[in-house]
């Protein structure tokens, strides 16, 4: 018989917590971005213009350094995170535990990455890793604090569910990745309409920025697409609400991360629309990575019950 894991309710409440505090890190860090804020302590770090309290009266300084004391609190709580889980699964769950040093990985490359954008003025290609990081830090701390919890109520093989569900996943983080580099590398508004480029679908005559544009929206389309075909798998094969709460809540998102893009551009680049476009596909990544974790276990449950079965003796071994 399968084996009970003990759990941590102390380590999921952790790693939920810190889940969240990342989540407010990316939204911080858009508002950098859309303020020009990102070189607001100019190249230095982690002093912020020589000193380590900047001038009251520099905001893109202070817009800045609060930014780095968002990431040294997080920083803080993913050393009691890891603490915990190698006290708490050591010799229980090594999954859970595993994903954890993942995460903690993962802030020490996301820390690194934010120092060299900042000490190499901003290069597109570093702030699009920068953000992939932190989005990639975020899965892996959602995905700890499901494993640490979540208790599969229905056993199935995977499906085709399952491999839309990571699938569509994967294509969340791809718009991230494209809109980060449309951000870094200046092409905001290389498309001043919307949806159109100008009026073209494909701006190859356009330049460079405006194709770097206009690969983001065909991006965003392709994952509406997929979104679209999971939701409708997920009413047709599965009955549990946990699920289509989950998926409903990833299509709403970015419905409303794709609005939030459209008012980004139609208003110039307005800083707050910027920053909850940002905020928004995260919510959906965060939701799609929670939805996979779950479509995960459920699957590994039935695979780890059939590679236990003998089919020789009909016992379970």
């Amino acid at each position: 018989m399968q084996q009970s894991i003990p759990r941590s309710h102390l380590f999921t409440r952790l790693a939920v917590a810190t889940a969240l505090l990342t989540l407010g890190l990316i939204v911080f860090g858009a508002v950098v971005r859309v303020t020009d804020s990102g070189l607001g302590c100019g190249n230095h770090w982690p002093l912020c213009n020589g000193t380590i309290i900047p001038p009251l009266d520099n905001l893109t300084a202070w817009i800045e350094w609060l930014h780095r004391l968002f990431a040294v609190l997080i920083g803080l709580l993913g050393i009691g995170t890891l603490v915990v889980a190698i006290r708490a699964y050591r010799k229980s769950d090594r999954v859970v535990l595993g994903v954890t040093v993942i995460a903690a990985v993962l802030f020490m490359v996301q820390s690194g990455l934010g120092a060299l954008v900042v000490v190499l003025d901003l290069p597109p290609t570093m702030v699009t890793f920068h953000l992939g990081t932190a989005m990639l830090l975020l899965g892996s701390l959602l995905v700890a604090a499901v494993f640490s919890a979540y208790k599969p109520n229905e056993q199935r093989k995977s499906d085709s569910v399952t491999m839309l569900t990571y699938i569509t996943a994967a294509l969340s983080l791809v718009i991230i990745l494209t809109g980060a580099l449309v951000r870094g590398s200046g092409a905001t508004l290389a498309c001043i309409d919307w949806p159109l480029c100008n009026g073209d679908i494909f701006p190859f005559s356009q330049g460079q920025l405006a194709i770097v544009h206009m690969t983001h929206r065909l991006a965003v389309l392709a994952f509406g697409i997929s979104l679209l075909v999971l939701v409708w798998f997920v009413l047709r094969d599965r009955k549990d609400q946990q699920t289509r709460i989950l998926t409903f809540g990833a299509l709403v998102a970015y419905l409303a991360q794709a609005a939030v893009g459209a008012l980004f551009v139609l208003s110039g680049a307005a800083p707050i629309w910027g920053a909850a476009h940002v905020g928004l596909a995260a919510a959906t990544w965060a939701t799609l990575v929670i939805l996979s974790a779950i479509e995960w276990l459920n699957s590994r449950i039935v695979t780890s019950i059939e590679t236990t079965w003998n089919p020789q003796s009909k016992t379970l071994t």
